[in-house]
């Protein structure tokens, strides 16, 4: 049944078909969503806990050791929750494109990150020119990585297996 809604709205916005099996993956927009966003917030942490290291970590004496922790704790949060707004803002405004225009191409990609840095970090930093600023470098640097084309072979329809299904002959002979 999905496939033949897949099918019929693909045709009618001239969606090309080989693009249509990502609709029909198994991975629904909410779970891609999820999964990103659980992504950048053990991306976030692990580099919270690097800017922790680096800056804010205050010399730990002896019986004193819980206020450093706590700061670092905090730093992690911060920055993993930081990091998981934004790819999950992104990967959903992404998502949300790609399926009603029924196409899947850098324009999504731009629109999300403008739409990610506008509200996450443009709320971060509190000030109309900061959203903006952050919205561009976040759509221009997704349109750049999406120019690329983001392929490393070409599809051809065959599958490749890390192993092989044929027989193999006898060496031994």
């Amino acid at each position: 049944m999905l496939q033949s809604i897949c099918n019929f709205a693909g045709q009618r916005r001239g969606m090309d078909p080989s693009e249509l099996r990502y609709l029909e993956d198994e991975n629904t927009p909410v779970m891609k969503t999820i999964k990103g966003a659980t992504g950048g917030f053990v991306a976030g942490t692990i580099w919270g806990t690097i800017v922790a290291t680096w800056h804010d970590v205050p010399r730990v004496e002896r019986n004193v050791a819980l206020p450093g922790l706590i700061r670092t704790l905090k730093m992690m949060g911060n920055y993993g929750m930081t990091f998981a707004a934004v790819t999950g803002v992104y990967i959903g405004v992404e998502q949300l494109l790609e399926n009603y225009r029924m196409k899947r191409d850098s324009i999504n990609g731009a629109v999300g990150g403008f739409v990610a840095g506008a509200s996450v970090l443009g709320y971060k930093g509190r000030s109309i020119s900061t959203a903006l600023s952050a919205g561009a470098a976040l759509a221009a640097t997704s349109a750049f990585i999406d120019a690329g084309g983001q392929k490393t072979r070409v599809d051809n329809g065959k599958e490749y297996y890390p192993y092989t299904t044929k027989k193999r002959s006898n060496v031994n002979n």
